[in-house]
Formats: structure tokens, sequence, C-alpha cells
């Protein structure tokens, strides 16, 4: 459990973090809470809300060619590479009103409360709203970091979603410019640090009553998609064992991909695996499916056990689709590695929430985010806070707004303390 302390040094103004939090999840889909999908109007008019408010808060705002909307705040040294905080804005289809938001929010009351205490950091400041961190419907996600990363390349650019639009149009629809991407990038060591708050996506915090914990790592993402082709026939004249549905075949993956990845935890690896995305040809009641597009996403600590799951433990169930006469092409999308966070970085962050009361546990997050890009600039770390029941990714994904201030202050506390050190270290 917690108990306050009484801390002197600049001071959140939670009840504006709340406001901000309100104005910003206002801007939604009207027919589906809280949406706002990257690459659509409503993406475009949250961050021209975000833009306005880093403005008033002093901040310079630019957009760079990898689509991040970035507020600057210069630093007594500019020379020094910059302290950045952030997240993303964008959201999954009826996502919710704190992940990624909170992180981007959070680090934009960073600095209007250094502002407002007329603190001149060390380093200039950075608030950093990423492009895209969610699964777009190019198939891809973290697309802003990525830029930061160098991670971008001509095959990802040509990407297209069911409109036919490609990532690189996308890019110069959101403000971004595909072909100044090397201005993007951003080379190890150009980072003195990356902080985010985010919200847990669990229920450890809630179950332990505490308001903030420390997060240890990223774990692995692997996106395949998986195209099974059988033949499409007339539903009532098509006798059943002279048919090939495609669909048929796809469900028989879908429960090995649960059995297996249940499996697998059973042996003492953290592993997880989803098929949750469907596309079925023609998708009519009177005809026999003939060809099901899916992606199969796995994650864990362990890459060597992710990719062993993907490309061994599932071989029997590919073999056996392919054995009923079906054509099965895997297609790689995407694989970002586990990441650790910085021990230095994590050290401070703790020490932080102690001095507010707080004794901050050390977790991992399964679920993936911009620091595994950001990583490759320089040092990342990220602190947790509990979201109610654990929902998130729905309508119902909740925080406190005196968790979110909470989290927001040892954001800051951290930010000072770690403006005043060199670049930490591992």
């Amino acid at each position: 459990m917690s108990r306050r302390r009484r801390v002197t040094g600049p001071q959140i103004d939670g009840g504006r973090l709340w406001g901000d939090l309100e104005a910003l999840a206002a801007l939604t889909e009207p027919d589906r809470p809280w949406t706002r999908r990257s690459f659509t109007p409503m993406f475009l008019k949250g961050r021209a809300w975000l833009a306005e408010a880093f403005r008033v808060a002093g901040l310079e705002v630019s957009t760079d060619a990898g689509g991040n909307l970035v507020g600057r705040r210069p630093g007594r040294n500019n020379n020094l590479p910059p302290v950045v905080l952030g997240s993303h804005s964008d959201t999954v289809p009826s996502g919710g009103r704190f992940d990624g938001v909170l992180g981007v929010l959070s680090a934009l009351e960073v600095a209007r409360s250094l502002n407002e205490a007329q603190v001149e950091l060390n380093h200039a400041l950075e608030v950093v709203d990423f492009l895209a961190e969610e699964p777009s419907e190019f198939g891809l996600s973290c697309i802003g970091s990525r830029a930061w990363a160098g991670a971008l390349d001509d095959e990802t650019l040509a990407m297209t979603r069911p409109d036919g639009m490609t990532l690189a149009e996308g890019l110069r629809y959101v403000g971004g410019d595909p072909e100044r991407l090397a201005s993007a990038r951003r080379p190890a060591g150009s980072t003195h640090v990356y902080l985010e708050a985010h919200i847990e996506q669990a229920r450890v915090l809630e179950s332990a009553g505490l308001p903030v914990g420390v997060v240890t790592g990223i774990v692995a993402i692997l996106r395949e998609k998986i195209t099974i082709c059988g033949q499409t026939d007339h539903a009532g004249a098509t006798p059943m064992a002279l048919r090939r549905d495609a669909l048929v075949a796809a469900a028989s993956l879908v429960t090995a991909v649960d059995r297996l990845a249940r499996a697998a935890n059973g042996k003492g690896t953290e592993l997880v695996a989803t098929i949750g995305a469907f596309d079925v040809h023609p998708n009519a009641a009177n005809a026999v499916p003939g060809t099901v597009e899916l992606v199969l996403e796995a994650r864990s600590e362990d890459e060597a056990r992710l990719q062993a799951f993907v490309n061994n433990d599932l071989a029997p169930a590919f073999a056996q689709i392919e054995a009923g006469g079906f054509g099965l092409v895997r297609k790689p999308i995407s694989f970002a590695r586990a990441t650790r966070c910085d021990a230095g970085v994590i050290s401070v962050l703790q020490e932080a929430a102690r001095l507010r009361g707080i004794e901050a546990p050390l977790m991992p997050s399964g679920a993936g985010h911009d620091g595994v890009f950001v990583s490759r600039t320089g040092p990342v770390g990220m602190i947790f806070l509990p979201c109610r029941a654990g929902l998130s990714h729905t309508p119902e994904e909740w925080a406190e707004p005196g968790d979110c201030a909470i989290a927001a202050q040892v954001l800051l506390d951290a930010v000072l303390r770690l403006d005043q050190e060199g670049t930490p270290r591992a």
C-alpha cells in the first residue's frame, strides 16, 4: 500500500489533466465510442486539438516526416539529447479513453507544470504523439516510432489498406513525408531518456491496491498473415463430401493456436497467441467459403520460444490443412523484438514513487509500445497505473482520476532527477 509524503518541487494539476482526457475523448466517431483510428478525419481532429494544446503550453510544435506530432520545450543546453515523453493518440475500434492518450496528456501536463514552476531543464523536453501505435488498417503498428528507428522501408511504404491507400499516401495524409523519412530517423544516443505513463491493461495493480508500477520490459510480438485457399461452391448443390471449405480449415487452425498456446504456458513459458482478424471470401450465406485470410499474433518475452511456437508447434496444424487439399500461404507482417527497460531508469522511477510513499512493484508489459523502437535511440522506462478490472481496448476501459494524477507526478519527479544525471546505464 502507499502512504503520501510531502515532496517539494513542481506539482501536477490533476484536475487539468483529467479535463484534457475528457476533452480529447469527446473527439470520437459518434457510432463507436471511443474511436480515433489512425489515418482518418477523426484522427486528424484529435491531432489538431493536441497541436493547439501543445502551442498553448508554449511548446514548439512540428510534425516530422514519420507523421509524429512533436512539441519541444527548449532546455539550458540544446546540444544535449532531449528527454522524450509521450505515447499515442490513435485507438483501436471502440478502444477506450486512456490507452496511449494518457501518456501523451501526462507528458503535456509535465511540460505545463515545469513552465508554471519556472523550471529550466538542462535538456530539451519533447512531448511526442507517435503515429499509429495501434495496428493500422495497413497491417502495421508503431508506424511513427518505426520511423524514428529507421524501420520503415519501401516494402512497408507500399502496404495498402482495404480502400487501396498506400502507407506512403497515408503518411502524406497526416502531414508526414515518405520522401524525407531519413530526416525523421534518430540514431543511437539521440535520446537522453524516453518515459511513458500507460494503463496496465491487466489486474495486478488494482488487485494490490497500488497506484503505480514500474515496467521491466516489453514482450516480443510476431504477426503473420495466413491465407487458406479451398474451393468456392454453391452451399445447397455441393455435397458435404465434395467440399473444400476454407473456413472449416481456418477454424481448425484457430483451435490449434489456442490449444498449443495454453500447452506452452503449462511448460512455464509465458506465451499468448491470438487469431483476431478474419476475411472470408466470398462471405455469402449461400456460398461455401473458398478463401480465408487471417492474422496470427503471438507474444512472449522469450523470442526463441515465440519463433518455435509459430514455426514448430504449429507445423502439424499447417501440414494437416495442406494434406486436406487446401492451399496455404504464410506471409510475415511484422516482428517487434522483446525490449528491456533500462535498469538505471527503472531505479529512478521506483525511487520517484518511493518518495511519494509508493512501493511500486516491478512488472513486465504484455502489450506492445512505441518504446520498443524508441529504445534504439536511447534508454527507455515506463510507468503503469491500474485500469478497472484490467479492461482495455474496450469502451469500458477506465482509470481513476487520482491514479492518473499520481502517475503523471511520478513521471515529472523522474524527469527532474534524470535531467540532472548523465545518461542512465543499464
